[in-house]
């Protein structure tokens, strides 16, 4: 009944947000999901212009949709097409990733190979094939560009694919091409109030007819396998519409081509509730397999490291009398982790470079030469002989050649010290990254466009060949390919707790609540939680939870890389709490999210993958909140020991943050979970 009422929404609606192009159709070609709820449907008008709907249980999502490229000269492929041949596919396998949200990932979907060709007269017409999969909860769609004698290397100055959504959903969005790459807080509007030019994933909440917050069809528009190709942002075009919208060279051509090739996939993810956009898998299903054979070296784990001291200013990255990263000061953070059992100790600042006009810029930076007050040697073997290893760091500036230059060096080094896992940093802004052309200028790109896309991806590469995983700050936005390369551990790519620190004016306590269904569904984020010292990094940049909040991260923000963020002392008070950082796992076998509503609120479990524990996490924005929840997910017939951190009574992020009780309870299966959420609060759960 409910999703009646929401089609019959959707038929009623739909006219009041601008027509769909005319269908004078010549060909039909439709694919449905598995279980036949999800139709795409690719039709050709009259004049051989290719378009796609969209349709859930035979009522239309997104309207009829221009596909198609401009390639240079504005000859555009994707007009006087005829379909040249239809192949289609059911597939249903399992694969299970070496580290993730969940241990084994089932990819059951039909897919459709639609191949088409210019219908011009010309001896050789140019082909291209569109590609549909359709799973149960979404759509991928992507470009295929075949070797053939019309089409060899090519330019493609524009991608026409478009998203016309037949209603006005309320949305969730961050703008594109803005200095700060994805690093802002999240606005929510109706999508007609949207940005011009926006970043993905883009969040969508369809009204529920009967008010139920979290019951409303939800959907997200992204990207996935974004390989060799520039990053995809949003161009409105209509009030409800938007069109792909690739990243610039600075020669203006947005992608450098060669058949074959093929485009990244569109997605459009959908689900009854957010919380089924949470676990979709769509992403990891359309990326290759991995291209690491031996993935056995990959090692998820948690760290602690020298960083959070240099946001507020108590240490520097510079070298001079505060500098953080002495050999001194990273034995006394060796020594916190060997106690507690972190398996990494990050070290910011350690070599040359930092000093003068860094951001933005690079051109300085050694990642072979330490500062003299930093002893690598010394600092590696006393990791090694305490039971832990350093986390390299390496902060580029932003500038690929000189890091490139010196990549396999660095790699190296840092493997003959027995580091396993690299932090790199591309601190800069806008369309401000160097390239050197082939003339040996210097030319600034876009962070997300083909340059610096094609950038990360070698860093991968030559970072593999060290055996070494990466964790990457300021990067390309995930599209799955942590399933390629597997040693892709983790990244940035969004406002994390730095914004926390005096100098970044603060998050708000409803940034975590919408992280989880925007920025999260593109894959594990390094957002460094537990921060236990709440109050103190200034007046107005607070960090915006309680204590039992910033321990719900842990789980709800996934990371198979977690940093306890801290300085080590300010854990000493609360080692109480501090026990569920020590304890939670960072690698999981099942995942599943319990409620939520997007920027408010949202409960997440968790099953460790190497026992039969369960975790919970849930937060709030800055309204207190009660969450009930059943605890069915856990195995019947078992009795489990539930450790509870919670909101102490009068716990607020703003008033009274340190505040937290722990209760210990027998619980099973059958049995509900009840607990007060203090205004920027949260609970964290471990069911042993």
């Amino acid at each position: 009944m409910r999703l009646a009422c929401f089609l019959l929404f959707v038929i009623m609606t739909a006219a009041a947000y601008g027509p769909a192009p005319a269908e004078a159709q010549t060909d039909r070609m439709v694919v449905a999901s598995p279980d036949g709820r999800l139709e795409a449907a690719v039709t050709l008008t009259a004049d051989g212009v290719p378009h796609y709907r969209l349709s859930l249980d035979g009522q239309t999502i997104v309207a009829p949709s221009r596909l198609g490229v401009v390639l240079a000269g504005g000859d555009t492929l994707g007009v006087d097409m005829t379909v040249a041949g239809v192949d289609t596919t059911l597939r249903d396998r399992t694969w299970t990733q070496p580290w993730g949200a969940t241990q084994t990932v089932r990819d059951h979907h039909r897919e459709a190979r639609i191949q088409l060709s210019e219908d011009t007269g010309e001896p050789n017409p140019r082909r291209m094939v569109i590609v549909l999969r359709v799973f149960d909860d979404g759509l991928g769609l992507r470009y295929e560009w075949p070797e053939q004698p019309g089409l060899d290397r090519f330019r493609i100055e524009d991608e026409l694919t478009a998203f016309r959504f037949v209603d006005n959903p309320t949305a969730w969005w961050i703008r594109a091409y803005e200095a700060d790459r994805y690093e802002q807080l999240y606005r929510e509007t109706r999508l007609s109030d949207a940005g011009y030019a926006l970043h993905t994933p883009l969040t969508l909440a369809f009204p529920d007819p009967y008010g139920t917050p979290e019951a409303g069809p939800h959907m997200a528009v992204h990207e996935a396998a974004l390989l060799d190709y520039a990053a995809m942002s949003l161009r409105r075009i209509g009030p409800t519409a938007f069109e792909a919208d690739l990243a610039p060279w600075s020669t203006g051509t947005r992608v450098y081509a060669r058949t074959p090739f093929s485009s990244p996939w569109r997605t459009v993810l959908v689900g009854d509730t957010p919380g089924d956009l949470v676990t979709n898998q769509m992403a990891l299903n359309l990326s290759p397999p991995s291209r690491i054979e031996d993935t056995s070296w990959i090692q998820p784990g948690k760290y602690i490291g020298i960083w959070w001291a240099m946001h507020l200013g108590e240490w520097t990255w510079v070298s001079g009398p505060r500098h953080g990263a002495t050999t001194a000061h990273a034995k006394w953070y060796i020594d916190f982790a060997s106690k507690h059992g972190f398996s990494g100790v990050l070290v910011e600042g350690w070599n040359e470079g930092w000093d003068g006009t860094w951001a933005a810029s690079g051109w300085d930076f050694s990642f072979t030469t330490p500062y003299p007050d930093f002893d690598l040697d010394a600092v590696a073997s006393y990791a090694r002989e305490k039971g832990t290893r350093l986390i390299g760091h390496h902060e580029t500036g932003g500038n690929a050649p000189v890091y490139e230059a010196q990549m396999d060096t660095a790699y190296a080094l840092m493997a003959s010290h027995d580091v396993s896992v690299i932090k790199t940093g591309y601190v800069n802004y806008g369309m401000n990254f160097p390239r050197i052309t082939a003339e040996g200028d210097t030319a600034r790109e876009w962070n997300y466009g083909q340059f610096m896309v094609n950038h990360y991806r070698r860093s991968l590469e030559a970072a593999a060949e060290q055996e070494i995983a990466l964790n990457i700050h300021e990067p390309m936005k995930g599209t799955g390919l942590r399933r390629t390369y597997p040693n892709l551990l983790t990244r940035e790519g969004a406002r994390g707790q730095e914004f926390n620190a005096p100098w970044g004016g603060g998050n708000g306590p409803d940034h975590v609540p919408t992280l989880v269904f925007t920025r999260m569904l593109e894959g594990p984020m390094d957002f460094t939680p537990g921060i236990f010292d709440l109050t103190a990094t200034g007046e107005g940049a607070d960090v915006p939870t309680t204590l039992a909040g910033q321990l719900a991260l842990y789980v709800l923000l996934y990371s198979p890389l977690q940093m306890a963020a801290d300085l080590p002392e300010n854990y000493e008070p609360h080692m109480d709490a501090f026990q569920f950082i020590k304890d939670v796992p960072v690698n999981w076998a099942e995942t599943t999210v319990l409620n939520g509503r997007v920027g408010d609120y949202v409960t997440i479990a968790r099953r460790d993958r190497h026992s039969a524990d369960w975790y919970l996490g849930a937060k709030t924005d800055g309204t207190a909140r009660t969450v009930d929840v059943p605890l069915d997910f856990l195995e019947a017939g078992t009795r489990y020991t539930a450790t509870i951190y919670r909101d102490a009574a009068g716990a607020d992020w703003q008033a009274n943050s340190v505040a937290y009780v722990i209760d210990t309870r027998e619980v099973t299966a059958a049995d509900r979970l009840t607990a007060d959420l203090a205004p920027g609060g949260g609970l964290a759960v471990r069911f042993e």
